[in-house]
């Protein structure tokens, strides 16, 4: 896709589910992910991924060079989770455009928090990354991670304009090792890849979806 399509697409929403059952596994067992514990919850359920997710990520981070890692910050989001991080966001965005129909506020919204019947990290196939040196330390990729539209001026755009040639050089990299593991880039956020879910499906011409929303249990 070359064109800019957001999570409320309808397109995006008429892709079918036909959920495979693959469970969800905790990231911190593989061994070779740094995970960052910023939004880590209660259950740590920020730490789980579909098995054939992780899987992609261990094989893009292979192919970064030496030095370099693949730092892990949030992947799986429950339902209940993801509602409320799309309605606090569309409140705030209400509060901004008084004058805006809903329609408007739930495709703004979904710029930057995803509605939540259709939300990629509550099927455990996407999940928010960046690039750390081989210490931990992160490297500049233009904004902080979960930089909204309004805070960084639009700058979270993967092809955002106006960002450093070094911050440019490093989306470049994480996006070249994502893509070739066969993940996705939400475009309006850098940090965003997913695979399996009908994001991924519209993006590649798949004809479905193979994970949709999960509920976390102790079997995952």
């Amino acid at each position: 896709m070359t064109e800019i399509v957001l999570m409320s697409d309808p397109r995006v929403v008429a892709i079918p589910v036909t959920e495979c059952g693959e469970r969800l596994v905790d990231v911190r067992g593989v061994g070779s992910l740094f995970v960052d514990t910023r939004k880590q919850d209660p259950a740590d359920a920020f730490a789980h991924l579909r098995e054939g997710v992780v899987e992609r990520l261990l094989k893009a981070q292979e192919l970064l060079p030496d030095g370099l890692r693949l730092l892990y910050v949030e992947g799986y989001r429950p339902p209940s989770l993801q509602r409320a991080y799309f309605e606090e966001y569309a409140d705030q965005l209400r509060a901004l455009h008084p004058e805006w129909p809903g329609e408007r506020i739930r495709t703004a919204a979904s710029r930057y928090v995803s509605p939540p019947e259709i939300a990629p990290h509550s099927a455990g196939a996407a999940v928010d990354l960046t690039l750390a040196d081989a210490e931990g330390r992160e490297l500049d990729l233009g904004t902080r991670m979960n930089a909204s539209p309004e805070e960084s001026g639009g700058a979270c755009c993967t092809r955002a304009e106006g960002i450093s040639e070094e911050a440019r050089a490093h989306r470049e990299l994480l996006g070249s090792v994502l893509t070739t593991a066969g993940l996705v880039n939400y475009p309006t956020e850098w940090w965003h890849w997913s695979f399996g879910d009908r994001y991924w499906a519209l993006a590649t011409g798949a004809p479905s979806a193979p994970y949709g929303p999960k509920e976390l249990t102790p079997s995952g």
